[in-house]
């Protein structure tokens, strides 16, 4: 940062889950100036409703950095703060959506990381999706906020393989790593005044990433095999696919985290429940399910040998 025609970056960094942490970490480590982190209020969270915070502020904390937890991006005392900080670039990941009186307030602009190659899979959940999908390549891009959810110009992009044994979770960690070295890259460019942008083109088949929620994550039985399979690791390890069980006259929800394909012919009913040998097999139209990891309602996640042994399945048993 020290040659004539480079700028000095004075910057606000916005961001709630982990998956934001990876990038201001490494923002923090490669020596730029933060001067405050922005993220979401406390709130209770889980069974006991204690009050958490966010793995962003619990990051920021940690490292002695400002933080400021609006609960409205309007509030004229936020905006009053925000100016005074007189940063020149804001860097937004796996925040909320900004309005243009926030965005728009920095000189350099303000930046967003997309865990997704955009234009594809906009919106909250583009990892999830792409895996849902059975996509085999994804990526991260750098992109300047317009507007619009994750429409504006491109700066940069980089590609990520989806290997056929990837869950959410696992893919999610190697974006994580990756968004973090390309949201430095484009620092770096903006610093070096070096950056040139791609507008992104909307074309037929742009694929959504719509936030996830219990009806989108139920699994439909009807469909292929591989497609069950690919929904259900593209919810693993959360938030979960999940379907009922229809045990006799009991009928309750249940979480699917892991399970394998054995593509065969057959002549069960789709959904039926076939135990044998330790093993539960669901049937679909194209093979079976081999069910490995779930979890029953009031239970923790169990391997399925642990749950069969206090599991009495009546013989026309299925999931639905």
């Amino acid at each position: 940062m020290s040659s004539n025609n480079k700028k000095s970056l004075r910057i606000v960094f916005m961001g709630t889950p982990d998956f934001a942490v990876g990038s201001l970490r490494t923002i923090v480590e490669s020596g730029y100036l933060v001067a405050a982190v922005i993220t979401a209020p406390d709130r209770p969270a889980g069974r006991g409703r204690k009050i958490q915070e966010s793995a962003v502020k619990s990051f920021a904390v940690a490292q002695n950095l400002k933080v400021l937890q609006p609960v409205n991006l309007k509030d004229e005392s936020f905006l009053d703060e925000l100016k005074s900080l007189e940063a020149n670039l804001y860097i937004v990941v796996a925040f909320r959506m900004l309005p243009k009186v926030v965005w728009q307030i920095p000189k350099y602009g303000t930046f967003n990381l997309h865990a997704s190659l955009l234009p594809q899979y906009r919106g909250a959940a583009p990892i999830n999706w792409a895996i849902i999908n059975g996509e085999t390549e994804t990526g991260v891009t750098t992109f300047f906020i317009d507007e619009k959810i994750d429409t504006g110009s491109v700066i940069l992009q980089k590609k990520e393989k989806i290997h056929l044994d990837d869950t959410v979770g696992t893919l999610h960690d190697r974006l994580m790593d990756l968004g973090a070295k390309l949201v430095v890259e484009t620092c770096k460019r903006i610093a070096d005044d070096d950056v040139s942008i791609t507008v992104q083109k909307n074309f037929e088949n742009l694929k959504p990433a719509p936030k996830l929620n219990k009806e989108n994550r139920k699994i439909d039985w009807n469909i292929s095999l591989k497609k069950i399979h690919d929904f259900i690791r593209g919810l693993s390890p959360y938030p979960a696919a999940w379907c009922y069980i229809v045990n006799g006259k009991k009928e309750e929800p249940i979480k699917i985290y892991k399970a394998k394909m054995e593509p065969t012919e057959h002549d069960y009913e789709i959904g039926k429940l076939i135990l044998e040998k330790k093993e539960l097999n669901v049937a679909t139209k194209d093979g079976f399910l081999r069910i490995l990891e779930v979890q029953l309602p009031g239970k923790r996640k169990m391997e399925i040998a642990d749950i069969l042994n206090g599991l009495n399945l009546d013989k026309n048993a299925y999931l639905r």
